[in-house]
């Protein structure tokens, strides 16, 4: 399989063979992960495709088989497809991860075991082999997974409203990259293991339970207090303020995020009422809780007179927390975004987004990655040589 750039021998996951069986986005965010990395990714695909080419947008152009969703998860690996109701389609297939380190998985429960590539089975032909599992909820629950559904079935869309507007979704499937962070970490777990016992590993996530641990401190004020925290739109439940929108004069959309009592008093001071830090209601995050409608109300009306540009600039002067409310493409479009851009390629003439966001001076980054991928062609069988186009295959 070729690798994913041209720095990859530099890379820390360089030779690592990876057999990508999963798809839509959490167990593909994994893969692309890997490859970020160095890792080599042959993203096995059912006849069909992944699902997710088809998922596009109004504003994308037509004849095409890569999205943008599809694009957001699938940089630097190639598409093999494989009909896994087949006996030539499995056998194709377990050719591969004879030789593989890391098969992603994402099956409902009992397909993978019907398809003979569950854990068990590759297991038997690669005891090196790790094999990462993602399910809705679990191995032993048939119920498929959906993000809409986890989200509201977590808690998340509850809190995630506006008080007295009906619970709300998140705009990006939260669930799905929940699962799939927890995934990196079991499969890099797994390799650490394997490098001290030399055995493989199955590492199973779920996206309940992803979710559940990502509620943090609204499950601890649960578990702590018996009360069950509620919506508060963008704010804060134990910090004021802390994430309330407020509108400035020149329009300008803007959030605080004051954590202390120094930042408050610098913060009345810029907006020229250093009274209200001495008030007994507001002079401490305790009492700016408990008076918390009082303190926003004000803040709205003063922000609401002042310049936003202005504001913001002279916060960040006195290091007070505070940040212009963006557009996900003005967000791209900040000169600190670089970073995390993948270059357009001649195959794919749009830039990517990185799932890498660590940093280290004893590797470099990737410079570049291949272009998500067309699907590809059939796997050959396993009596026969390896398929045109991955002579460098497993």
């Amino acid at each position: 399989m070729m690798q994913s750039t041209d720095t990859s021998e530099e890379l820390p996951l360089h030779g690592l063979r990876v057999v990508e069986l999963a798809s839509v986005l959490a167990g593909p965010q994994v893969g692309q992960f890997l490859a970020e990395l160095g890792a080599a990714v042959l993203k096995v695909e059912a006849p069909g495709g992944d699902v997710t080419r088809s998922w596009k947008t109004p504003a994308e152009a037509a004849g095409t088989d890569v999205s943008a969703y599809f694009a957001c998860a699938n940089w630097g690996k190639q598409s093999a497809v494989a009909d896994l109701r087949t006996a030539a389609g499995q056998a194709a297939v377990h050719r591969l991860v004879a030789r593989a380190d890391v098969v992603l998985a994402s099956y409902k429960p009992g397909d993978a075991e019907r398809l003979r590539m569950d854990y068990a089975t590759l297991q038997a032909l690669n005891p090196r082999l790790i094999y990462g599992q993602i399910s809705g909820y679990g191995p032993d629950t048939v119920r498929a997974g959906y993000d809409a559904v986890l989200q509201a079935e977590t808690g998340f869309m509850h809190l995630n409203g506006l008080p007295g507007s009906g619970p709300l979704k998140m705009p990006v499937a939260l669930m799905d990259l929940l699962a799939a962070h927890q995934l990196k970490e079991g499969v890099l777990t797994a390799l650490y293991r394997r490098e001290r016992t030399g055995q493989g590993a199955l590492v199973q996530v779920s996206l309940h339970d992803a979710a559940l641990a990502s509620l943090a401190n609204q499950a601890s004020t649960y578990l702590v207090t018996g009360h069950d925290p509620q919506p508060l739109g963008s704010g804060h439940p134990s910090i004021v303020p802390y994430g309330t929108v407020y509108r400035a004069a020149d329009g300008r959309r803007l959030v605080l995020a004051v954590g202390s009592d120094r930042q408050f008093a610098q913060l009345c001071q810029v907006l020229e009422r250093p009274q209200w830090a001495a008030e007994a209601r507001f002079a401490s995050n305790g009492a700016r809780v408990r008076h918390r409608a009082e303190l926003e109300e004000l803040l709205a009306a003063r922000i609401g007179e002042v310049s936003g540009e202005a504001l913001l600039a002279e916060l960040e002067r006195r290091a007070v927390p505070a940040g212009a409310v963006r557009t996900a493409g003005e967000a791209l479009r900040q000169p600190a975004a670089a970073a995390m851009l993948l270059p357009a390629t001649a195959e794919f003439a749009h830039p990517g987004l990185r799932t890498v966001a660590f940093r280290s001076a004893q590797w470099p980054a990737a410079a570049a990655l291949s272009a998500p991928p067309p699907l590809g062609t059939e796997l050959a069988p396993a009596t026969g040589p390896p398929p045109a186009g991955h002579a460098v295959q497993h």
